[in-house]
């Protein structure tokens, strides 16, 4: 297994609190992790590290074969670095859309007919790959995953093989998916740095012939059950079975093996226990226990594996029903950071794997259940880290700002790719496509915008029934599963007056202008949907003379921050219509100095006293206190004790 990259230095440790639920044991090999754990084989080539680099500013590489002219990689960056970042080497923020990568990589020659898969975490924001001179395909979206078979491309005389890799992302282009990467060469207001071409990591596996493509791995917990769909290729042949276990603790609690007759497979795998109260506690996950369940599969030829997959699932169930997000079919309330995922030092990329799991830690430490992702699509390994250690996480799409059929296509494209990907992890419990019209800004007065809203929605859902959606989060809601809302009024006495009682939020919802945008859009969708503040706060230290800065609020003081965020807490909190809150932000970015962390993850005011002010329990979930407490027998702990 290879070991990180020797470049990465290691991110700040997590500061010391106690935690309602001690987090499982981690040992230093588990942050060895594959790059998309959720589909992992044991043999897998890391091509990560020094790559030949070269900007191609007048767009002149395909004219002249760049690919096959290794005179012109005159420079070397540190792959997945973005080279906008400095731990790329590069370090050049310009304007710079079309780059080019080369490396001679060593790869496992295959024998046996056996196919050799190459895979890029994610390339910003169009790229073309070539082997040894060979086109072997490419790839649109600069946050989804893809997967090249390129044995056909390989030199079976050598050991090495020749990677090429070209991508653009246009800095003018405002019709692709970009998220908060800056149009302009100088980050401004709330936009930051671009992230240009390979910015996650890239790997090599040899597989049979016969192989797994595709996995989603989904509980039922109704019916007791783990469901599995997989897919194989259509050359993989006859007689091939699919094996699958699932194992907890060690322990193997059921197995199921299936023929294979289409290139689609599906499989379900009966829990015997799990229709038993008690029994099924054991084994669920939420963020105080988040226990996982391994399964194992094997493709089989003749009783023999001739693929095998390590994967794992939480046995959970999200939903919502009379105004409450439900989790395990029980109210929860929701006490989310706003996370964008940048680093000063490696901009999108994570400057280190072990820096992943740290950003988890810290995030717990503070006193949330749960981070919305914000503007990106994660790391499969931070979301990993929120499957073991335990957090929910709102999966959003990075978003467009120009509106034409060209985006709606864009994006559309790109958002079922990640949604496909990432839709196998218990720790995922929202999907956001869109945020706050970007992109769409007149969706209340064009009704073609309205439809790509509406449409976005109904899509996820067609996609992924089994977690709620939301059209447009923040405001100017088509129809959603949560009203998620913005607002970023300064006083708790603010909050107070637009969500302290039913007759408020309604008024705040159909009357009001929280954002100064409607908040629902159309009439007939209300269906006990959960109100969430997605948005609030924001605050951050007066800002010197002469400084860059945008915030919401400002404070003079570590003690002003923790007393103001506690005003606000506990304006949301208070509220009987409320069913949880997402605080702006977890860390400084860029300009946007309104984090609870800086921009190198420390604390701008005591753990232990930020974790107080998010921490009173919601008067609209009184389990809360029996949840927090562990005073309910009927709830075990982690460990399954009673």
């Amino acid at each position: 297994m290879p070991q990180p990259p020797a470049t990465a230095p290691e991110a700040p440790e997590a500061p010391e609190t106690a935690d309602a639920q001690e987090a499982p044991d981690v040992t230093e090999e588990d942050e060895v992790l594959h790059p998309r754990p959720q589909f992992a084989r044991a043999e897998w080539v890391e091509l990560d590290g020094a790559w030949g680099f070269a900007h191609d500013d007048a767009d002149r590489g395909l004219d002249e074969s760049w690919w096959t002219q290794e005179a012109v990689f005159d420079r070397e960056i540190v792959v997945p670095f973005p080279p906008e970042s400095r731990l790329s080497g590069i370090h050049d923020t310009g304007y710079h859309p079309v780059v080019w990568y080369r490396r001679v990589v060593p790869c496992p020659r295959p024998d046996d007919g056996d196919r050799i898969l190459l895979t890029f975490g994610a390339v910003d924001y169009r790229c073309t790959v070539w082997v040894n001179g060979h086109r072997v395909g490419d790839h649109e979206g600069g946050h989804s995953s893809f997967t090249l078979d390129v044995t056909h491309a390989l030199d079976a005389s050598t050991d090495d093989q020749v990677v090429v890799v070209r991508a653009e992302d246009w800095h003018d282009d405002v019709t692709q998916p970009r998220g908060k990467q800056d149009w302009a060469e100088k980050p401004h207001t709330i936009w930051y740095h671009r992230t240009t071409g390979i910015w996650q990591p890239v790997w090599w596996e040899r597989v049979s012939p016969a192989h797994l493509t595709d996995l989603h791995i989904s509980p039922d917990v109704v019916r007791g059950r783990v469901d599995v769909e997989a897919r194989v290729p259509r050359s993989a042949g006859t007689g091939l079975a699919l094996r699958c276990r699932v194992r907890f603790e060690g322990e193997t609690l059921a197995e199921t093996t299936v023929a294979v007759i289409d290139p689609e497979v599906r499989v379900s795998v009966e829990l015997p226990f799990a229709r038993n109260y008690q029994e099924v506690h054991r084994i669920t996950w939420r963020p105080e226990w988040p226990n996982l369940l391994d399964v194992d599969l094997a493709l089989l030829r003749d009783g023999e594996p001739v693929d095998e997959v390590t994967s794992y699932t939480g046995f959970r169930r999200v939903g919502y029903a009379d105004g409450h997000f439900l989790l395990n079919n029980q109210p929860y309330f929701l006490r989310l950071v706003l996370g964008q995922g940048y680093w000063p030092e490696s901009h999108l990329a994570a400057p280190s794997p072990g820096a992943l799991r740290r950003e988890v830690e810290l995030i717990k430490a503070l006193g949330f259940n749960g981070v919305r992702v914000h503007q990106k699509v994660e790391d499969p390994r931070f979301l990993y880290w929120c499957d073991r250690l335990g957090l929910v996480v709102w999966g959003e799409m990075p978003s467009p700002y120009a509106y034409s059929p060209t985006m709606v296509e864009r994006l559309t494209r790109e958002w079922l790719e990640v949604v496909r990907r990432d839709r196998s992890h218990p720790c995922i419990v929202t999907w956001v496509p869109l945020n706050e019209s970007w992109g769409f800004q007149m969706v209340e007065h064009d009704p073609a915008q309205r439809h790509f809203a509406s449409a976005l929605y109904h899509l996820t859902r067609s996609v992924d029934a089994s977690r709620p959606a939301i059209s447009n989060d923040g405001w100017e809601h088509t129809d959603s599963d949560i009203w998620g809302v913005h607002d970023y009024g300064p006083s708790g006495r603010g909050l107070r007056e637009r969500y302290g009682t039913q007759e408020a939020l309604d008024r705040s919802l159909r009357d009001g202008r929280p954002g100064r945008r409607r908040v629902l859009l159309e009439e007939g969708t209300e269906r006990g949907q959960p109100v969430v503040v997605t948005e609030f706060g924001g605050l951050s230290f007066k800002p010197d003379e002469g400084q860059e800065w945008f915030g919401y609020s400002t404070v003079a003081s570590a003690e002003d921050l923790v007393a103001k965020l506690a005003e606000l807490v506990d304006a949301l909190v208070d509220s009987p219509t409320i069913a949880g809150f997402c605080y702006t932000q977890l860390t400084d970015t860029e300009q946007e100095d309104n984090g609870l962390l800086t921009a190198d993850r420390q604390p701008k005011a005591p753990v232990e006293h930020i974790r107080a002010a998010l921490s009173r329990p919601a008067r609209s979930d009184p389990a809360s206190e029996v949840d927090e407490t562990r005073a309910d027998a009927a709830e075990p702990t982690r460990d399954g004790a009673p």
